[in-house]
């Protein structure tokens, strides 16, 4: 019940945020460290990350992330991103919306505010502050906390355990069910499909109360 929600847990990549020009810079950055593992062309590297992203998911039946991607390539979690982090710029895409400062803030009198990201702490660290939203989360849980992207259902226990909740006392939030959502709601969490930051100005009907 959402009556027992004491805890947000929010994704920060495409949740927090929706920026096409940005994940396109990403995904370039992904496929030219996938390309060096490989020594092949950037065009080839392209369709190596697209064709092993599109057979893994098929294979578990869930959407693979591009970390995971280039785990199957050869590369390791902490190699990848000390290898996208400087080719990433998100203060050239991204801009400030009040709109979700506010719901964040509103949130978080209500709320204890957390963000569980695949990103590393750097970038997470740029993202948000660009956003305005640096110091309205009471912990931001990054690749670099427990060494395994989401999704991980031994990870999101770890989790649970740092922030002292139960999962029926939790919300998660996140843009991929797959991703974000689907073993939350299978360990007893409430979940909410956020995919755009117009769906998730919609959390604060979803927890109740006007402007929550």
């Amino acid at each position: 019940m959402l009556s027992d929600i004491r805890a947000i847990v929010f994704d920060l990549d495409g949740t927090l945020y929706a920026d096409e020009g940005f994940s396109r810079e990403i995904f370039q950055a992904v496929c030219e460290y996938a390309g060096s593992l490989r020594r092949i062309s950037a065009e080839e590297a392209s369709a190596l990350v697209r064709e092993t992203r599109d057979r893994l998911s098929a294979v578990h039946g869930t959407e693979a992330t591009l970390t995971s991607v280039c785990e199957e390539l050869g590369g390791d979690v902490a190699g990848f991103h000390r290898a996208i982090t400087p080719k990433v710029h998100p203060e050239a895409f991204l801009r400030r919306d009040e709109r979700v400062v506010d719901l964040i803030r509103n949130l978080a009198a209500r709320f204890d505010l957390y963000v569980y990201t695949n990103n590393n702490s750097e970038l997470a660290a740029r993202i948000l502050n660009i956003l305005g939203l640096d110091g309205l989360f009471r912990r931001v849980f990054t690749i670099e906390d427990y060494g395994r992207p989401k999704p991980d259902r031994a990870v999101l226990e770890k989790l649970y355990a740092d922030i002292g909740r139960s999962p029926e006392e939790c919300l998660f939030v996140g843009d991929r069910y797959d991703v974000d959502l689907r073993v939350p709601a299978e360990m007893g969490s409430a979940v909410f499909l956020a995919g755009g930051v117009r769906e998730l100005l919609n959390l604060a009907v979803t927890v109740g109360g006007k402007g929550c």
